[in-house]
């Protein structure tokens, strides 16, 4: 790769922690430090009057600003706002992980100039209700994003692209336990070609639940010792939770450590030992290993056909989740790749194989992921008179992929309304919602038993988009897709000034 592919930037946009990588002139990945000389940027907000900080000093302000302070965004996306109101506004999610790319941008610039093509990264398990905002949240910040990669995809380009030369047949479990999300694929790698098996994983589970176990320990300790409740007044709730994650980074490395909590000008210290923790988030590591074990099955596999078990992000430093990988699959999980930096690592690669695709060159390789979630249709069932969700793409289908429905048009119809749904349930209320496609311009007269072919294609980023035609004929129909909780264009171009104006 050459010089050009520094133009794309590559961005890990964390739960907890982001990191943005570029391509070297040697076409390796790096990462570049924030405007603190850090790798990596907390992805946390202060709201102070008309200034938003981001990063370091916010989560620093934890202590004594918790009620200004906007975190684990992430976890949020797909809704309509952020679960709380900071100082009396409701935002939406995308606007505050704007917020932070816009930081990670304006830093980034200052390493290699202004830029605005740029990759992001998502969980696999993301929906494309959440695909669609992360999108959207780049658009906020002044980004043209290339594409968006999955998070375990992108680690594993990072891992064979550190081999020794750069080619690898292996078969790679990559668990991925951030933040706030853990994702769990397959990917089959034959010399440059990696394509992903299947995926499994949850949006609401990572580092974050094992934070919260300490927050809950730590605070029934102040109860029974103190006789007061710290998660009862905001600043002492922040002041807990920092408390907790120091305790738990030491107890990654420890054995045993001292936790201090100042209280209303009162201090408790407590001492707690590995063994207590592991007890206390046995279930949210077993929550990992079933899903784990589901996906090896998914993927028509059996753990002997696993040739290598790659951790990715900061919680997989726990010992206890090594551990279980390795009494699962009988193979000595690989940590070769940086847990905070491989994502990102992987993301600029991607965003130079985009540009070499973009400038006429062949690839240096090739992706193929799947899809987390089965697509489908709502209907009626016959029989019992009930909506039913009408499957049309199952999950871990590769991608890209175009299906085609087909549903009648009665006599005088003139639109046609379809509920899009994604999910493993046949029940729609079991589903989540993408949106509703309205067909409409139906011309009249049609013949009798006319149809409406629809063709809903899932893009390599998990996107969707749909078309419509007259089966028979080449009348292309128009189609009004409006996704659930997502803003007009007008709204972000809106949020997008005042963001980038900050």
């Amino acid at each position: 790769m050459t010089h050009e592919t520094i133009s794309a930037v590559g961005i890990d946009l964390g739960t907890t922690y982001s990191a943005v990588a570029i391509l070297d002139e040697s076409g390796n990945p790096k990462t570049l430090p924030n405007s603190e000389g850090d790798l990596t940027t907390p992805s946390i907000l202060l709201f102070n009057d008309q200034d938003v900080v981001v990063g370091r000093e916010a989560e620093a302000a934890k202590a004594s600003r918790y009620s200004s302070i906007a975190e684990y965004t992430k976890r949020d996306l797909g809704k309509r706002s952020y679960h709380k109101q900071i100082e009396g506004f409701e935002y939406p999610p995308e606007a505050l992980l704007a917020f932070i790319l816009n930081k990670l941008r304006r830093d980034t610039a200052q390493e290699i100039g202004d830029f605005k093509q740029a990759v992001i990264t998502v969980p696999a398990y993301f929906d494309e209700t959440r695909r669609k905002a992360t999108q959207d949240a780049g658009y906020l910040a002044g980004l043209d994003v290339l594409d968006i990669i999955n998070e375990p995809t992108a680690a594993a380009l990072a891992y064979g692209h550190q081999q020794a030369d750069g080619e690898v047949n292996k078969t790679v479990l990559v668990y991925d336990l951030g933040g706030g999300t853990f994702d769990v694929t397959i990917v089959q790698i034959e010399d440059r070609e990696y394509r992903a098996l299947a995926t499994d994983g949850d949006v609401q589970l990572g580092g974050v639940d094992w934070d919260q176990r300490l927050v809950d320990f730590l605070a029934d300790h102040c109860i029974q010792q103190l006789g007061q409740d710290p998660r009862n007044e905001p600043n002492s709730t922040g002041h807990l939770w920092q408390v907790a994650r120091k305790l738990k980074h030491s107890l990654t490395e420890f054995e045993e450590a001292m936790a201090t909590i100042e209280l209303q000008q009162q201090t408790l210290t407590i001492t707690v030992t590995r063994q207590q923790f592991e007890e206390l988030t046995a279930d949210l590591l077993e929550r990992t290993r079933f899903t784990t074990s589901q996906t090896v099955k998914a993927a028509g596999l059996e753990w002997s056909d696993i040739s290598h078990v790659l951790l990715v992000g900061g919680s997989t430093r726990m010992p206890a989740v090594s551990q279980m990988l390795q009494n699962e699959s009988q193979l000595m999980p690989d940590h070769s790749v940086s847990p905070d930096e491989a994502v990102a690592h992987g993301a600029a690669l991607h965003a130079g194989r985009l540009l070499e695709k973009l400038s006429g060159r062949p690839p240096s390789f090739q992706v193929q992921n799947v899809n987390s979630h089965t697509l489908g249709v709502v209907g009626m069932d016959p029989e019992t008179k009930r909506p039913r969700t009408a499957r049309i793409i199952p999950r871990n289908t590769g991608l890209p992929i175009t299906a085609r429905r087909e549903f009648r048009i009665r006599p005088g119809q003139e639109s046609i309304k379809l509920e899009i749904v994604e999910g493993e349930s046949r029940s729609p209320e079991a589903c989540e919602s993408i949106g509703t496609c309205r067909i409409r311009g139906i011309p009249t007269p049609l013949p009798d038993n006319a149809a409406a072919e629809v063709f809903f294609k899932y893009r390599d980023d998990g996107r969707l988009s749909v078309k419509v035609r007259i089966k028979g004929t080449d009348i292309i129909l128009d189609n009004d897709f409006v996704r659930e909780n997502t803003m007009t264009q007008e709204q972000l171009d809106i949020w997008r000034e005042y963001i980038t104006g900050i």
